[in-house]
Formats: structure tokens, sequence, C-alpha cells
């Protein structure tokens, strides 16, 4: 096993020690753990799209996701640290087994399934974000007001790239 797994298996094991904390955070602190885990999964999976995309199109969205989800993280992080929330350090298993999922296609194939499920993604995302964002005088909120219009120009591009992809 190389070290990197083995600090991901250690990882793993704390993490699903502190589950039974995380059941009693308070929601705004769920939703802050919650929103770290996807920025971590957009950032690698926007990494894998520059990789793996077979088009452009794919590839700067891509670039798009990492940029701007390593900069939601660290105002994330930030929030985070002063509300004394520790924050996950990977994404969700759910995020991680699309990850899988999407490192084993390539071509028009991976744009496809990307392109699907960034779509799926970002619409749920922004609906929780502009849930969170209208909560007032809360540093979480804040985070997520701040955050949104990021994340609907994804789910702008995601749509546009799909409706390229099926014309």
């Amino acid at each position: 096993m190389s070290k990197t797994m083995i600090v991901s298996l250690a990882v793993a094991a704390a993490l699903s020690v502190s589950s039974y904390a995380l059941a009693k955070d308070s929601p705004n602190q769920a939703f802050l753990k919650k929103a770290i885990e996807g920025n971590l999964a957009e950032v690698s999976v926007g990494q894998l799209a520059q990789q793996k995309g077979n088009t452009d199109g794919v590839k700067n969205f891509g670039r798009m996701l990492e940029t701007d989800h390593s900069a939601a993280n660290q105002k994330a992080m930030s929030v985070a640290s002063s509300m004394g929330v520790t924050p996950p350090t990977e994404p969700s298993k759910e995020q991680k087994e699309t990850y899988q999922k999407l490192s084993k296609l390539s071509g028009a194939a991976f744009d496809r399934e990307f392109i699907k499920d960034m779509v799926a993604d970002h619409k749920k995302d922004v609906a929780e974000y502009e849930r969170e964002a209208k909560r007032q005088n809360d540093p979480v909120a804040g985070y997520a007001s701040e955050t949104l219009p990021a994340l609907q120009k994804h789910l702008q591009t995601a749509e546009s790239l799909s409706a390229a992809k099926t014309q």
C-alpha cells in the first residue's frame, strides 16, 4: 500500500468515528460540512474533466470547477474555523463513488456522464445554497449567499453543455 493510501484510510477511519459527532451538529454546521465535502469533490472532478474531457467545453468547465470550488472551499474553511467546526478533509462516500465511475470512462462517454452528473449535482447544490442563504445574521448563510452566483453559473454551463450534446 502506498503512503497516500494509508493516510487516506486513516483519515476515513477517523471520519467514520466522528460521524456520531456530525449527527449532533446544528443544521448550519451540517450544511457547512456538506459544502466543504462538495467543494473537495468538485475540485477533484474538475481536475479529472481537464484530463479526460473529450471537448474543449468539458475541459474548460473542469477548469472553472477547480478554480471556483477551490476559492469557495477557502471561504468555507474560514467560516468553519471561525465557528470552531472541524471541517471534513475529503469528499463523501457517494462523491468518491461518482469520481471512481467517471475515472473509468473516456472520450464522449466521459463527457456525457460528466455533464449529466454536473447538471444533477448543481441543481441540488443551488437549491440547498438558496435555502441556506435565507438565514439571517449567520456566517454560514453569508458563505452560501456569496457562493450561490458561482453555482448558478456552473449549472448554466452544465446545462448548455448538455444541450449542445443532445443536438
